[in-house]
C-alpha cells in the first residue's frame, strides 16, 4: 500500500471511523476527486487508456500486463493496489476505504464486488464506518458476480465460484462456492 497519514492511515488500520471524525471531509474530498476521474476512466476507448485513467485515481502506475475492462467503479481508489498481468472483467465494483490489494496473476470476473466497507450494528453509530483491507493473493480467481467482504484474504490459486458471497478467509489452493461461501474442493 501507498504510504498514507492522518485519518487515511487510520483508514489503512481498519476498524470503526466514527460518523463525527473531524477528518471525515479531507475522506470525502477525494471521493469527489475520484467521482470526477471516474467518467474519463469509464469513457475510455481502449485498454490503454483505461490503463492510465484508472492508475490517475489509485495514485500509482498499472502495470502494461494487466488489462481492465470498464465500466470500473470505485468509490475511493486511493487504497486499492493492482499486480502485475491482472485481468479485470466488466462491470466491477471496488469499495476500498479499508484498502485493496490484488496481487500478481489474479483473474477478476465481470461483475465482482470487493467490499472493504461495513458499518456498526447499533443504530445512533449506524453512518460510522467500520473497515477491513481485502487481500487477493497471486494467481486466484475471482468468479463474475461474487461478493468478497470486509476483512477476507482469498488465497494463493484459489478460486471463487461465480455468484458466492465470501465473508471469511479462503485458503490457498481451495475453491469455494455459495451463500456464505464454504469449501468445496481442494486444488492439487
Amino acid at each position: 500500500m501507498k504510504q498514507e497519514s492522518g485519518i487515511f492511515s487510520r483508514m489503512l488500520a481498519g476498524g470503526i471511523i466514527d460518523k463525527n471524525d473531524p477528518d471525515l471531509p479531507k475522506l470525502w474530498k477525494q471521493v469527489s476527486q475520484t467521482i470526477a476521474l471516474s467518467s474519463a476512466l469509464n469513457s475510455a476507448t481502449d485498454i490503454n487508456q483505461i490503463r492510465l485513467q484508472l492508475s490517475k485515481i489509485i495514485g500509482s502506475t498499472i502495470d502494461s500486463s494487466t488489462i481492465i475492462f470498464v465500466p470500473f467503479h470505485t468509490n475511493f481508489g486511493k487504497h486499492t493496489t493492482i499486480g502485475k498481468n491482472v485481468f479485470i472483467n466488466h462491470g466491477c465494483s471496488f469499495l476500498d476505504l479499508g484498502g485493496i490489494t490484488i496481487e500478481d496473476e489474479v483473474l477478476i470476473g465481470p461483475k465482482v464486488s470487493l467490499i472493504t466497507e461495513n458499518h456498526p450494528t447499533d443504530p445512533t453509530n449506524r453512518k460510522s464506518l467500520d473497515l477491513a483491507k481485502i487481500v487477493i493473493k497471486k494467481n486466484a480467481w475471482i468468479g463474475a458476480g461474487a461478493i468478497i467482504l470486509p476483512g477476507v484474504t482469498v488465497g494463493e490459486n484459489a478460486i471463487v465460484a461465480a455468484g458466492a458471497v465470501v465473508n471469511k478467509d479462503v485458503a490457498d489452493n481451495t475453491i469455494v462456492a455459495g451463500v456464505p461461501a464454504k469449501k468445496i474442493k481442494k486444488i492439487n
